[in-house]
Order: structure tokens, then C-alpha cells, then sequence
């Protein structure tokens, strides 16, 4: 279990991280969302005793990090997949850490295998694309089979393949018992891989809970297709409901599918479509983190660059 208390970090006027408190629970992969700049990487810098906190605590089965004496069997993490000797082959990056935490040879086998690395395990990690570096760093966090897994942005870099493997692979873990904590600006991806969430925005808490009780904070509305929706319409709005048409079909908020679906059947009206619709995970992440993003981009953006374009043709000419 990781377990943070009042976590607080500045770096001279600036608070990355204000008074955090959260716990990361084995059996399930819990989400660490947040915008650019929210503090999250900070936050598993704090964990791993990378960054010392201003104020605050922050444990791995209920000991600092630095304080286990050999940390790779207690927690293993990949914050940047470009943290490696490129010179060292794969095996050999792999094996100076494993000597490191008294893992013998036979475990770096086992664990290039895990993430399909076996066959460029004699070549050197500095040629590796993004994606075969992130499997890469994996494999250095499983190497002492711990109990804790922490991975910054495990994504970045893989192909669709990689993309599933890695969802299956941390599911799995969290399978086994193991606590796995993760960060992504993939939303989609999150929604499909974590079962808990915790969401920081400029340093601060704003949410810990499931990813159903998350979405759940979003808009709930019913779709209907139907040849004779004029119809039905008003006796929609008599019920107590509020119609918009969008694209050919109509949008029913304040009704349950249910109350709709005996609306219609009540008055022999045929129904072509009546699905329940939510905000996804993104959209209900953009709402919660809205006042916490440093930086918008301008709506108007295309149009500064085209003024830019007209300008230095007129220019050229």
C-alpha cells in the first residue's frame, strides 16, 4: 500500500504539491489523473524519495521508500523510459539493477520475456524506439517481483499491440494481489484500464473514488430515434423532460430510458432507437479540472496564424 498524509512540496514560490492525502490500495489499478503541471509526477518522485517533501509523509507498506533495504522488492516504478545507459544492452541494463537488490541472472531472463524482449536483449538499450524503452523500464520495475508497481505514463510510445498488452498486464497484476498506480493523459485508456482514480489538479485533491462514481458526476441523458417523434415530443415535455435534436436523432434529459420507453409504448408510438447515454471519462475530467489547467490554448488560434500567413506572403511579395 502507498499512503500519502498532508503531502506538501515547494520548489522556492511554487507549490507542486498542497496538502495531499490519499492511499493507493492493493487488488485494484488506481488512475492518477491531472493536468500538465497538477503535480503528479512530483507526487511519485515524493513516493519514491526522489524529492524530499516540504511537509507531509508519504509511505510504501507503511515504510519511507529509502528506509526498505532492498527497495526494488518492495516497489518498482518507470518514470522516464529514457533513464537507462544507452551503451548497456538490454540484459545488461537489466542486470546491473538486479545485482543492485541481490536478484540473480535467471530473473532478468524471466523478465525480458514478460515484455517480449528476449530477442533484442543483446542489443543496446540507446537504439531502442520510445515504445521498446518503455518495455524496457517494465521490465527493470518487475525485476524484484514486488508488491507495489508504479508506472509514470506507461503508454507513451507503444503501438495498439503494446497498448493492449499493457492494459491486460496491469489488470492482471492488480489480479494477484499487488498494488498498481498509475498516471496517463489517456483518458479513454484510463477508463479501460483503472478501477480507481485520483484526481489532482495544481497540487491539490479533487477527487478519490471509482472510475463509475467519477463518470457518474457527469450529464446522463436518453437518446431517441422515432418515425413520429413530433408526437411524442410533447408528451415528453409534459413529463417533465427537456428534448434537443442532434444529428438526426433526439436527446431526452430528465427522463429515465425506462419513463421514456412506457411514454411511447402508452400511446403505440414506435421507438427506433431509446439508449442511455453518459459523459465519458474525458468529459467529465475536463469539468472537474477546468479551473486547475495552467495554460488554455486560444479558440481564435487559427486565426492569429492565418493573420500570420497573410502577413508574410504580403511580404514575400
Amino acid at each position: 500500500m502507498i499512503k500519502a498524509e498532508h503531502l506538501t512540496k515547494r520548489f522556492g514560490d511554487t507549490i507542486a504539491v498542497n496538502d495531499l492525502s490519499f492511499e493507493v490500495a492493493p487488488g485494484c489499478v488506481t488512475g492518477f489523473l491531472g493536468p500538465n503541471g497538477a503535480g503528479k509526477t512530483t507526487t511519485m518522485r515524493m513516493i519514491l524519495g526522489l524529492d524530499a517533501p516540504t511537509q507531509g509523509t508519504v509511505t510504501v507498506n507503511g515504510k519511507r521508500y529509502a528506509n526498505h533495504r532492498f527497495p526494488l522488492h518492495e516497489v518498482g516504478a518507470l518514470l522516464d523510459a529514457k533513464a537507462l545507459h544507452g551503451g548497456r544492452t538490454a540484459f545488461n541494463h537489466l542486470l546491473v539493477l538486479a545485482k543492485t537488490n541481490g536478484i540473480g541472472r535467471a530473473r532478468v531472463d524471466e523478465v525480458l520475456d514478460i515484455v517480449g524482449l528476449t530477442d533484442v536483449a543483446g542489443k543496446r538499450a540507446g537504439t531502442f524506439s520510445l515504445g521498446m524503452g518503455q518495455r524496457l523500464g517494465i521490465a527493470g520495475a518487475l525485476l524484484g517481483d514486488p508488491g507495489i508497481l508504479m508506472f509514470d505514463e506507461p503508454v507513451n510510445g507503444l503501438d495498439p499491440e503494446g497498448i493492449l498488452w499493457i492494459r491486460t498486464f496491469l489488470r492482471s497484476l492488480a489480479d494477484e494481489g499487488r498494488t498498481v498506480f498509475i498516471s496517463s493523459h489517456l483518458m479513454n485508456e484510463m477508463a479501460m484500464t483503472a478501477s480507481r482514480l485520483i484526481v489532482v489538479g495544481r497540487g491539490k485533491l479533487i477527487a478519490d473514488a471509482t472510475v463509475d462514481e467519477v463518470v457518474s458526476r457527469g450529464q446522463h441523458w436518453v437518446r431517441v430515434r422515432s418515425p413520429r417523434i413530433d408526437e411524442l415530443v410533447p408528451q415528453l415535455i409534459a413529463a417533465g423532460g427537456t428534448v434537443n435534436e442532434n444529428d438526426g436523432a433526439h436527446d431526452i434529459r430528465g427522463l429515465s430510458a425506462a419513463q421514456v420507453g412506457d411514454l411511447a409504448a402508452a400511446t403505440g408510438i414506435a421507438l427506433h432507437e431509446l439508449t442511455e447515454q453518459r459523459a465519458s471519462l474525458e468529459d467529465v475530467f475536463f469539468e472537474m479540472t477546468e479551473d486547475s489547467v495552467e495554460y488554455h490554448g486560444s479558440a481564435n488560434a487559427h486565426v492569429a496564424v492565418a493573420a500570420t500567413t497573410d502577413v508574410l506572403a504580403g511580404v514575400a511579395r
